[in-house]
């Protein structure tokens, strides 16, 4: 005998999980949903992207006003750093953002349970809370569990001396020398943070560039100018061991001498969140590496359906919630579609790194006969009044129908800028529709227009 009934349960409360169950809601569902932690939103807005952030313009902050105002005409006295303010105005930030989640499920009568979520056979979730357990019982289930930290062998956890992005977001004080292992999105944007407030930071990646995935031209970009700010970054270097040992931490590469650190921030990709959720019940197995496998409406078993970081793709907060929305109202109406050719990527260094759509290396490997403009910030006027003239933006077109095929921009405000490409994209634009597109003057978004002009070698301010 179940203790309650829905429509749908979602297991997890993650920008995937929330969103599923708000538009759920919205199309008239009964719906439950499960968390563990007291604060809904998730790994994104508790103790990834949104805190991450916060730190990321506080330090920036921080950074301009110590070395960078001058120049305009600003002075000021001596510029201390206050780390218990900026790390309280992170958490006050998460606060309103999960207190902000918590109102909407109140608004759209949403059932919150606190507790672990397990299937337990079909339309069926037990929730264990402590001593007391509730039994749910749904018409479906969908899994939005989200993603945890991964790990390297030979590494040895010792919370913020050698521990993940969740540590490194709550340092007490700046490291004199942090050693960050991974050179992704994490790890960059978290190295960025404490190396603008005064620590030694060094990066160290297995791959033979930073950021696996993005276009390699953009990535060496990124890569000349984080080192022209003074972050290090040693490539082709394999991680084999790190330990703390007195009161150092000690990372030891292939061939390479140990390197000697106060912090370590392991930050080397995350994992599926699929253990203890019973999917043995329903006849589900993970694959070789945990993720749940769907069908095309994300189904991975009769009247049970999972999206987000527990299936497999990019694991951005912004893709799961896209398949949420298209996963229940595929439920409810028998459709819904997520384009994955227009799911953008943003690295929130200085600049800002964005991107959708295919990379150039991508296009040669397959072939693809395409043509490339590019536009560089310092040709643009808004970009100097901002006094932020590195980076540059590329536009991908097809040959032969001028389709778009990818943006890469590495720049001030790319993760902005890059909301128009991806509108472009989705609605199949050609270069030459976003290039005959009136930009307003003077703005940073007329780097786009003119890298679009370039793909017909027509720009005309380069």
């Amino acid at each position: 005998m179940a203790d309650a009934s829905h429509d749908l349960v979602v297991i997890g409360a993650g920008p995937g999980g929330y969103v599923a169950a708000i538009r759920a809601a919205q199309l008239g569902l009964s719906v439950g949903c499960v968390e563990l932690e007291e604060a809904l939103g998730g790994t994104c807005l508790r103790i990834g992207c949104i805190p991450s952030k916060a730190l990321l313009e506080s330090s920036e902050r921080y950074h301009e006003t110590k070395d960078a105002l001058a120049v305009h005409g600003v002075k000021v006295g001596q510029v201390e750093l206050d780390l218990p303010t900026m790390l309280k105005r992170k958490d006050e930030v998460v606060r309103g953002r999960t207190q902000g989640v918590d109102f909407l499920f109140k608004k759209n009568k949403i059932t919150r349970y606190k507790g672990v979520g397990t299937i337990d056979g079909p339309g069926r979730v037990r929730v264990k809370s402590g001593p007391q357990t509730t039994t749910l019982a749904a018409k479906d289930i969908l899994i939005a569990t989200g993603s945890k930290p991964a790990s390297l062998p030979g590494v040895e956890w010792s919370g913020d001396k050698i521990g993940s992005s969740t540590d490194a977001l709550a340092y007490t004080s700046v490291p004199k020398h942090l050693v960050v292992i991974g050179a992704g999105y994490i790890g960059l944007e978290l190295g960025s943070v404490w190396l603008r407030l005064g620590a030694e930071v060094t990066v160290v990646e297995y791959l033979d560039r930073i950021l696996p995935g993005m276009d390699s031209e953009i990535a060496r970009e990124g890569q000349k100018l984080l080192e022209r700010q003074g972050m290090e970054i040693r490539l082709q270097q394999k991680v084999v061991g790190a330990k703390v040992k007195g009161k150092d931490c000690v990372v030891e590469c292939e061939g390479q001498e140990p390197i000697k650190a106060d912090r370590v921030l392991v930050a080397v990709g995350r994992a599926p969140n699929t253990e203890g959720l019973g999917l043995a019940s329903v006849g589900v197995q993970v694959d070789e590496r945990g993720r749940v496998p769907v069908d095309g409406h994300y189904q991975a078993a009769e009247g049970v359906y999972a999206i987000g970081d527990v299936i497999g793709g990019a694991m951005l907060a912004h893709k799961a919630e896209e398949e949420g929305v298209a996963c229940v109202e595929g439920i409810v109406t028998g459709y819904g579609h997520v384009n994955y050719d227009a799911i953008p990527g943003v690295v929130y260094t200085q600049p800002e790194i964005a991107a959708v759509g295919r990379s150039e290396d991508e296009l040669k490997t397959e072939g693809v006969a395409y043509r490339r403009g590019v536009f560089f910030f310092r040709a643009n006027a808004r970009a100097h009044a901002l006094g932020q003239i590195d980076g540059r933006v590329k536009v991908l077109a097809d040959a032969a129908t001028d389709r778009i095929l990818g943006v890469h921009i590495i720049g001030p405000r790319a993760g902005d800028m890059i909301a128009e490409a991806v509108a472009a994209m989705e609605f199949g634009a050609t270069s030459e529709d976003v290039a005959r597109t009136c930009h307003a003057h003077p703005t940073l978004a007329e780097a786009l227009k003119e890298a679009a002009l370039a793909v017909d070698g027509r720009a005309i301010h380069s």
